[in-house]
């Protein structure tokens, strides 16, 4: 087994196609048949349907695990072609849609003003898919929202944001500057769905304050929660951040003083510890955070700790 082989795997799961993972590769589709037919042989299995052209269960399987040594060797190349004040390499990110509306343009922007030869891939996803990707190695950090409770992260707090509900500006409490957790429990709310990190924000609040709130729909995505709600399809509770400066239109938005403020953190493994330009990549955000967070409305760079309960700003398990 070689790394051109695991390559050739790779780049079928990517592409779809023997011919086109051969030019994504560079190479003639015969080397990738090649590749894939020794590693077939070597594992006595069959790792791609050669008559609907899709993977086997055991080729997922085998994409799986590949793609983890191609992004370790990649790790090690950065690590040892780099020094800090020139730093060279690939850095595979995740970020959560909110956030990654504002923060990204500067970040990317400070990383090629100090570290021009860093290479950011950015991955947007829900919280919820991207630390199994930071685990399995297919990222080397994401900026999360927290609950994350697994010990074998790193989890660096950033910044707490509040939370807030948009409502239509013909609903019963658009003239309200606040409302209480009391009196949403009697609206139907779009909620995340159940599970959801920012869903178990929610509901750890509701039940501290004896109440249950009820979800006219469940919709997984913060900033089609918000969506929904500035079209008018219900009300919502979103983070601060899920609302453009630049927006307009017939809303509102109601503070929940009940609410504690959502807990945005970076998280990555801890071990193997980040590569080079995944370390530089980190600092850097860290820097547009503390430089720059303050001008988004609703966002706070106190992240107070009240107990160990990362939903109310805690650090969550593993934080160093």
């Amino acid at each position: 087994m070689d790394v051109r082989q695991l390559s050739a795997i790779v780049a079928i799961a990517d592409h779809g196609t023997f011919s086109a993972a051969a030019r994504a590769l560079f190479t003639v589709q015969s080397n990738v048949s090649g590749h894939v037919a020794r590693l077939e042989k070597e594992l006595g299995t069959t790792l791609v349907d050669r008559s609907s052209g899709s993977l086997t269960d055991d080729g997922m399987r085998v994409v799986e695990r590949a793609r983890r040594v191609l992004n370790e060797i990649d790790d090690i190349t950065s690590d040892v072609a780099s020094r800090h004040e020139n730093v060279v390499g690939q850095t595979r990110i995740g970020v959560i849609g909110t956030t990654a509306r504002w923060i990204l343009p500067a970040l990317l922007a400070h990383l090629a003003a100090t570290h021009p030869n860093v290479r950011a891939v950015v991955q947007e996803g829900a919280t919820s898919t991207l630390t199994p990707n930071v685990l399995g190695g297919e990222l080397n950090a994401a900026i999360v929202h927290l609950p994350v409770d697994d010990d074998d992260f790193v989890v660096e707090p950033l910044f707490a944001e509040d939370l807030v509900v948009v409502v239509r500006d013909d609903h019963p409490l658009a003239n309200r500057e606040s409302v209480s957790l009391a009196r949403l429990s009697d609206e139907p709310l779009l909620l995340p769905p159940s599970g959801a990190a920012l869903r178990r924000v929610l509901d750890r609040a509701a039940a501290a304050h004896g109440v249950t709130l009820k979800p006219q729909a469940e919709i997984d995505g913060v900033r089609l929660l918000a969506s929904l709600a500035f079209d008018g399809f219900g009300s919502a509770i979103v983070p601060a951040t899920a609302l453009p400066t630049w927006l307009t239109g017939p809303f509102r938005t109601i503070a929940v003083p009940d609410l504690p403020r959502r807990v945005v953190a970076t998280v990555r493994r801890r071990r193997p510890g980040p590569n080079a330009p995944t370390f530089v990549t980190l600092e850097a955000l860290h820097e547009v955070v503390r430089t720059q967070g303050e001008e988004q409305p609703g966002v706070h760079l106190e992240v107070r700790a009240t107990g160990g309960d990362p939903a109310n700003g805690a650090p969550a398990p593993g934080t160093r």
